[in-house]
This record gives structure tokens, sequence and C-alpha cells, in this order.
């Protein structure tokens, strides 16, 4: 997205599509199941002041800040953003839609500068979860293929012992991106659907590789989930 190279491009961008998706989201006609789910995540983060992991698809990023809106009662929530061009985009626009980011991603083994960044930003999410705060993670992001996830996540969340939960979102009607993920936007007043699954976690003996594919079936399964409460055909 060659626009996105111009910081004053990005700045602007940024404001215009923060403020659209304020107001689409005070029209969607939301569906919610299973909260019960992410709730018992808040209560243990309340009482015991521990992190938590939430994860959905690149895909539902412009949906993605409802599910975690600021209160006392959620750990605070920061993102899992890249330090490419349309991250900081990206990074922009969910800062001012309640989502502070943590900067880096995963990268090629022939790209050691990037991979150093992504090693900061890992140790970043550690101590952050650990000191009781909330991480938002696209397992598939930046780059995809879509809906497959690394084992990074699970990674962090043996590393952290922070229970993850996974969220699938949808809305109709809504503008599909032609990106690699076919990013999703919602339309003002909407059919909108916000389904839950988790928490899981992982233990120190699991197989990070083995997760990855569980996981990724569980996110999959509640997206299409969502999709199907809305009537959304991919």
């Amino acid at each position: 997205m060659r626009p996105l190279r111009s910081p004053l491009v990005i700045k602007i961008l940024s404001s215009i599509f923060a403020g659209y998706s304020k107001l689409v989201f005070m029209t969607l006609r939301m569906t919610v199941e299973g909260q019960d789910k992410a709730e018992a995540v808040w209560a243990q983060g309340r009482t015991k002041g521990s992190g938590a992991i939430l994860c959905f698809w690149h895909s539902r990023i412009p949906m993605s800040p409802l599910s975690w809106p600021q209160s006392p009662a959620r750990q605070d929530m920061r993102a899992l953003i890249s330090l490419s061009n349309d991250g900081e985009f990206i990074a922009r626009t969910v800062e001012k839609l309640g989502f502070p980011s943590i900067r880096g991603s995963s990268a090629k083994k022939s790209d050691l500068a990037k991979n150093k960044h992504g090693e900061q930003a890992f140790r970043d999410m550690v101590k952050w979860v650990k000191d009781g705060g909330g991480i938002a993670i696209t397992p598939d992001g930046p780059r995809g293929p879509a809906e497959h996830m690394e084992k990074g996540t699970p990674s962090l969340a043996r590393v952290t012992g922070a229970p993850v939960i996974f969220v699938g979102l949808a809305a109709k009607p809504c503008i599909r991106l032609g990106s690699w993920d076919r990013t999703l936007i919602p339309l003002p007043f909407a059919k909108a659907a916000m389904v839950w699954d988790g928490p899981t976690g992982a233990g120190r003996g699991d197989d990070p590789d083995t997760l990855a594919e569980d996981w990724a079936d569980r996110l999959s399964a509640v997206t299409r989930r969502a999709e199907e409460i809305v009537g959304l055909e991919d």
C-alpha cells in the first residue's frame, strides 16, 4: 500500500479510520456467544492480577477492539503489531480505539534485523503478560498464510502460564479487501457476531507445533460460527 509509506498519510488515514470505526461500532447489531468464557479470564485477572492472551485472525483486526473494551474488570490490553508501514497504520488506528501496541513480528530466517525486533517484542510481551496485562495476537499475521498459526503463540503461553482465549468475529454487510487475508471491514448498522472459546493454556511439556495446529482449528471454528450467525459467505 504505497500511500502508507508517508508518515503524514498514515497519521491522517488512521484518524479517519478510527473515527469511522467508533461510529460503526455504535450501530452494530451484535450477537455474542460464549462470553462467560472470556469473563472467567477477566475475573481471574481482576482477583489474581494475572495476564491473558487473546487470539483472533488477522482479517478481523477492524472488529477486534469490540472484544476487549476498556474496563477496570479487564486486564489492560496491548496488541502485537508488525513494524511494517501497514503495521504502523494499524498500530496508530487501534491505539485510538484503546489498544496500545507492542511492535514486532516473526520474520524470515534470512532477515536477521527483523528477527531481532521479533525477539525483543517477545520479551516485551512476556514481561507485560507476567505483570498482569493482556496481549492481543493475530497468529497468522502479518504475512499469512491466512488462518495458519505458527508456534509463537503457544510458546508465549508456555513461558507466561497465561490463559489463552479465542474470539471469532464477523459482520454483514461488510467490505472485504483484496489483501492476502481478505480483511473484513463492517458497514454501519451491520449484523455482527462475537463468539468465544477457551480458556486454554500450554504446559511446559506441551509441543508448540501440536498446540498451534489445535488452536488454529479452534480459532477458525469460532470464526466460522460468527460468520454463520450473520449469514456471511466467504
